[in-house]
């Protein structure tokens, strides 16, 4: 490999500006990262290279201060004239030789100095020596000044941002050895009404074949989002906690109360386990299936179904839907339609080649792993990809191995026959074993880990399904998993939006709490009183008769009239982002949803779109944040008494 050889000044003395302290050690990751990134790229692209005598200038330029002392590396010349960034430097810990750091990871994948950390760096060696904290806090202070200056946007950045990308469990990139990707929603985002609007209308025009009454319904993606569940046996759709307890429902078209809702499902859970009752709606493709049950429950409800039909229920009409929505797809007319157009039905996303191309130049092994057929597959991947990537690379060169039709989530669970595809027309032989740079058809996991030699936590998944890509790849075959929802960069702008609003609600709620309290002292006291029993205090045995009475009269009213002002506020919280169901993630004001519940269980991390990726590096390591337990309240000052 080439050396991509730079001068590196001195961090600790290049800058004097004052950073915030907490956001120092991913910072310095960062700029590491950064590094390792171009030392790969270095064999594709010339950089810059700045002498000693350079430096200077370089400093006057960006208005720099402070001495620019050199960093020397023996293997690259003790003359201080170029520090080699290279493989007589560094080197990369092997699967055979990693460890497992103090957070659980493997350190595959790391790099290692091969030579004395602190004999290789001249006059810099006194800025290494010392206790570590100081070390840490002046080079991270520094690294992150290396950041802005070099206008590298910082991983809080990124991260505090709609595109960012979010950590259920940590993960460490540079252990992943081979990445795989699904296709639909995933390297592929779908215009969502023009999509499923189709998918809506032939699912409409197939009901009407077999006699639904469906004239005057149309599509409206509105009515429905991403994880609520269709209770089959009610003709309901819900929304539940984490706990499976229903926050929300809707039977047919219209929202039912809370009474109603209590009502229903106040002594049972949704219980996904339960297939017969309960459909998840893991992904976007679920959005006209539900939303034509719901209209057809409607229909059923006032009658207008015929019983020509036979006797149907809320279950038998679920599967007439799904029966009608499955023809579409299998029948081919919906994505031979598509195909003639895809600018019609596709988000173009210029950066997703982009991020795929980091990963693949930094060594990953990229997998596409779809469902989807071969013709589809590669005229959507041309269509998506080749006019982004450079020196006309075609979307095929990104990836180690293509697998199409492959029949998931039952190809993470067990072995299909496998086919190779030899012709651009698709035609296909029987094939035993997969080669790198394959186009294959069916097959399973097992075979991909085998041919790559690559095995469970080595290997990333990126789908957007909850089940069929991110759960049955993690618990049967412990890959590692990220799911792609679309939605979050909605979600996260309405949440900012919805600020002062859930503030305002939370003040209600604590005033409510403070008041509540009172009133129950006192529900307490006359109680006692009533039972010739002293109360809590002296104070309160003492209170006047009257006194009592009015306050308890006075403060019922002022709960009252909080109750109906938070009741109503918390209808509408979550309104920007839907009005019926509010946020995707959230279940009421506190808690989280179910679908949040499933996503933070199955996805080690979680972003809108693959292209966020390259917002970080291919050696990212995402670090869960620490999760709040309900006894997290500060503890006072003063010491706990017994």
């Amino acid at each position: 490999m080439p050396n991509f050889s730079v001068n590196v000044p001195q961090l600790s003395s290049l800058y004097s500006t004052k950073t915030p302290k907490v956001r120092m050690n991913l910072c310095a990751d960062q700029v590491f990262d950064k590094m390792l990134l171009w030392r790969d790229m270095s064999t594709k692209m010339k950089f810059p290279s700045f002498s000693a005598a350079e430096l200077p200038d370089l400093r006057k330029s960006n208005k720099r201060r402070g001495s620019l002392r050199m960093i020397k590396c023996r293997a690259a010349g003790a003359d201080g004239g170029r520090v080699a960034v290279g493989d007589d430097v560094f080197s990369v810990t092997t699967s055979s030789k990693y460890e497992v750091d103090y957070l659980g990871q493997s350190t595959k994948g790391d790099l290692n100095l091969k030579l004395d950390p602190l004999q290789s760096f001249g006059d810099g060696q006194a800025t290494l020596e010392g206790p570590i904290e100081e070390v840490a806090r002046t080079e991270a202070q520094a690294a992150e000044n290396l950041i802005r200056e070099l206008g590298i946007q910082g991983p809080f950045s990124a991260q505090h941002s709609p595109r960012g990308i979010f950590c259920s469990r940590t993960l460490n990139l540079r252990s992943i050895s081979a990445i795989g990707y699904d296709m639909d929603y995933t390297l592929m985002h779908y215009n969502v009404m023009a999509w499923e609007g189709k998918a809506y209308d032939y699912c409409m025009e197939n009901l009407k074949s077999m006699g639904f009454p469906v004239d005057g319904l149309a599509f409206d993606p509105e009515l429905v989002i991403r994880g609520l569940m269709i209770d089959k046996e009610k003709g309901n759709l819900v929304k539940a906690d984490r706990f499976g307890y229903v926050k929300r429902a809707m039977h047919g078209t219209k929202m039912l109360s809370n009474k109603a809702v209590s009502e229903i499902y106040g002594r049972e859970l949704v219980d996904l386990r339960n297939q017969s009752r309960w459909e998840f709606l893991n992904t976007f493709f679920s959005v006209s299936e539900a939303l034509a049950y719901a209209q057809m429950v409607d229909r059923l409800d006032d009658g207008f179904i015929s019983a020509d039909l036979g006797t149907l229920d809320y279950k038998g009409l679920y599967k007439a839907v799904a029966k009608a929505l499955f023809r579409a797809h299998v029948e081919g007319q919906l994505k031979s339609e598509i195909m003639s157009k895809p600018e019609l039905f596709v988000e173009p996303d210029p950066e997703l080649p982009l991020a795929l191309l980091d990963q693949k130049e930094a060594g990953k092994k990229l997998l596409l792993i779809t469902n989807s057929d071969y013709h589809y597959t590669d005229k959507m991947m041309k269509h998506s990809f080749n006019k982004f990537l450079p020196n006309d690379m075609d979307w095929r060169d990104l990836f180690d191995m293509v697998i199409v039709s492959a029949r998931k989530p039952e190809f993470f669970q067990m072995s299909h026959p496998l086919y190779e595809v030899v012709t651009g027309e698709g035609l296909m032989r029987p094939c035993f074993k997969a080669e790198t740079g394959g186009l294959y058809s069916g097959g399973s996991a097992q075979m991909i880990e085998s041919s790559l030699n690559v095995h469970g936590d080595e290997i990333l998944y990126v789908g957007d399904h909850i089940y069929t890509d991110v759960s049955v790849s993690k618990v049967h075959l412990r890959w590692r998993t990220a799911l792609i929802c679309r939605e979050l960069e909605e979600e996260y702008m309405a949440l900012i939006g919805s600020r002062g609003h859930r503030e305002e609600l939370i003040e209600l709620i604590n005033q409510k709490e403070v008041v509540g309290d009172l009133f129950n002292q006192l529900r307490l006291a006359l109680q006692r009183r009533s039972k010739g029993r002293p109360a809590q205090t002296l104070a309160a045995t003492n209170l006047d008769d009257q006194e009592l009475t009015e306050t308890m009269q006075k403060l019922l009213i002022v709960m009252q009239r909080l109750d109906d002002k938070i009741g109503l506020m918390l209808e509408t919280d979550g309104e920007l982002f839907n009005k019926r169901w509010g946020f995707l993630s959230r279940a009421g004001l506190w808690d989280k949803s179910h679908l949040m519940r499933q996503i933070e269980k199955y996805a080690d991390i979680y972003t809108s779109r693959v292209s966020n990726f390259l917002n970080y590096t291919p050696f990212m390591y995402f670090r869960s944040q620490e999760q709040s337990l309900a006894h997290d309240s500060p503890l006072p000052d003063a010491g706990i008494e017994n």
